[in-house]
């Protein structure tokens, strides 16, 4: 789903992704210590070019998590302007655990400042407190079989994350995690790991939960111009501000996102 380079091409050739990815770099860099072009142009480390790289091909930190999150969600908002700006307006949108603050923002429920401030300050505190504490694995199971998979381990190990009808994630501590996928790998079911060294949506993220909320305090949530489906709670953003509390539980709690594009087909909406 990402890949270094990506939006690269873009950024050249189209005026507006490139207002919006500066736009996105200017509310960034209250909270980040590098610069988000200079990111987007890196070249892969591992680049077989004969041709000699360019000086920012070096300064790639697109490995750290909070560096690649960040850039990830400013494609996300320079997409949705760029879209805009064709007539592409979106009837709803959906975000999948930290592409909910790229939906919030794209739903005019956070300024774009303080969806950077998330994104950033959210993401640099999974890296400073959990990166090399944990695991997650993706697991050819429904959500049932998954939250049966685990039992016994709820202490250690949580379904992160509810895709489809048989697709789930699970998160958590990496030795129980292990041991789970070596039991449903003798049952031939199909488990990957992902290439990540923390456990969101897992117990691992309790300790996180005051820190999130204390340096989010301040954020002004707005009411949603476009309709936006939860992630969180499986249901449409109506009541429920997205508040420094509910980045606080969209960090902790399951990814429903087989809820959300349910409700999305049952509203009539479509891609």
């Amino acid at each position: 789903s990402q890949w270094v380079g990506m939006g690269r091409e873009l950024l050249a050739t189209e005026p507006v992704f490139r207002a919006s990815i500066e736009a996105c770099g200017r509310a960034l860099a209250a909270h980040v210590g590098w610069d988000l072009t200079t990111q987007l142009c890196c070249l892969p480390a591992a680049s077989q070019s004969a041709e000699p790289l360019p000086a920012e091909a070096n300064a790639s930190r697109l490995s750290e998590l909070d560096v690649v999150q960040p850039v990830l969600w400013a494609i996300e908002v320079a997409l949705a302007a760029l879209w805009r700006s064709w007539g592409i307006e979106p009837d709803a949108v959906v975000g999948h655990s930290m592409g909910e603050v790229a939906a919030a923002h794209v739903a005019g429920a956070l300024s774009l400042e303080d969806a950077a401030r998330v994104i950033a300050l959210r993401s640099k505190l999974v890296r400073e407190r959990a990166s090399g504490h944990g695991g997650m694995a993706l697991v050819e199971l429904s959500l049932a079989q998954a939250e049966q998979a685990i039992v016994g381990r709820e202490a250690q190990l949580a379904v992160a994350v509810s895709n489809g009808p048989r697709a789930s994630v699970l998160s958590g501590e990496v030795e129980a995690l292990e041991a789970v996928l070596a039991q449903l790998r003798e049952r031939d079911v199909f488990c990957r790991r992902i290439n990540v060294d923390y456990a969101s949506h897992s117990p691992q993220m309790d300790a996180l939960r005051a820190d999130l909320i204390t340096a989010l305090e301040g954020l002004q949530p707005q009411a949603c111009a476009v309709p936006m489906l939860s992630t969180v709670t499986g249901e449409w953003l109506r009541e429920v501000p997205v508040d420094a509390q509910y980045w606080a539980r969209n960090l902790r709690e399951p990814v429903r996102f087989a809820d959300a594009v349910r409700g999305l087909a049952l509203a009539g909406h479509d891609v």
